[in-house]
């Protein structure tokens, strides 16, 4: 899972809990805007870092269980698609993006940020603490023309709420890792990542969840092992291409999921709506989730919207299938 990097620490000061909230203000009037549906997955290894597979095989498995796109994401290291695309690209159907997972530490604690659509390589950049070690890491993938994502706060429970508000210019973490080790229900005492994101949300803290694979082996299979189509997000653009998916995955307009499909996210002016492409035999609950991780109101219907009230902060809702599989969407806020 881990693969740490020597590092130098440098001092710099630390952002506070406060002043990461104020930066960062939630957009107030999210609209829809037209596109079609890209179902693709952020975070996948190789055997250019710790996978089993070539970079060949993985991007075939995923073309071939219908993924629009995928990021290679070794760690430390900048897995080339230009060739894997003049072989396997297809307009409007398949392409393969650049990214690289950035795997650094502070301390024993391991802070990793994946690197989406970057030019070039970015090495571990070091910090004096964790909030630093993160914020040095964006900054260096930003410089490089990335969009960053912060990875699995809860491996070996490196990253906490806190520290995840106090980072600037990110606007991406994973809300769930289909790794065995990352821990993203939480437990004894600590918060599952669903929570860390509600808790973000009720400061004003605008982030957005995404669910991912981790792959590592296409070769076994099993719960023990990091295994592709366990998590994945489903981003609404313009065109199939990494300059447009970045960009909707930045200003919030995809969904993530375990399995379930949606057919429509609607994120309007204080009001969330969602609609389900149905599975044979399951049935699907949708909550619509607010301040604090309450649950506002929960439907059979489908499609089921919220109106948020005047003391709402914010919603986002989660659609839970009798099969155990979820889908996420992102937060409409209220102001």
């Amino acid at each position: 899972m881990a693969m740490p990097a020597a590092t130098h620490l440098r001092l710099l000061g630390s952002v506070g809990f406060l002043a990461a909230s104020l930066w960062l203000a939630p957009s107030r009037s999210a609209q829809t805007p037209a596109g079609n549906w890209y179902k693709g997955n952020l975070h996948t290894h190789t055997i250019n870092s710790d996978g089993d597979s070539s970079p060949d095989e993985v991007a075939r498995w995923y073309k071939e269980h219908r993924y629009q796109f995928l990021v290679l994401t070794d760690h430390d290291y900048l897995t080339a698609v230009e060739g894997l695309n003049t072989v396997l690209a297809a307009s409007e159907k398949f392409l393969l993006v650049r990214g690289e997972e950035v795997s650094d530490r502070f301390e024993k604690k391991p802070i990793h940020l994946n690197a989406l659509n970057l030019s070039e390589v970015v090495r571990p950049q070091g910090g004096s603490s964790v909030v630093d070690t993160l914020q040095r890491n964006v900054d260096a993938i930003r410089k490089a023309g990335g969009a960053p994502a912060i990875n699995h706060p809860n491996y070996r429970w490196a990253i906490t709420a806190a520290d995840l508000a106090a980072v600037e210019n990110n606007k991406l973490f994973e809300i769930y890792n289909g790794h065995p080790e990352v821990n993203n229900w939480g437990g004894g005492g600590s918060p599952s990542l669903e929570e860390m994101w509600d808790t973000l949300l009720t400061s004003g803290r605008l982030m957005y969840g995404v669910a991912v694979d981790d792959a590592h082996y296409f070769k076994q299979y099993g719960p023990q092992y990091s295994n592709p189509g366990r998590g994945w997000v489903s981003v609404r653009a313009g065109e199939l291409s990494a300059s447009a998916l970045v960009e909707a995955l930045e200003r919030g307009d995809f969904y993530s999921s375990t399995g379930v499909v949606l057919s429509e996210v609607e994120r309007m002016p204080r009001t969330l709506r969602v609609a389900i492409k149905t599975g044979a035999a399951l049935k699907y609950t949708i909550e619509f989730i607010g301040d604090n991780g309450r649950v506002l109101k929960s439907s059979f219907d489908n499609p089921a919207s919220y109106t948020l009230a005047a003391s709402d902060t914010y919603v986002r809702a989660r659609v839970k299938a009798s099969n155990g599989e979820m889908a996420w969407t992102q937060p409409v806020f209220g102001k």
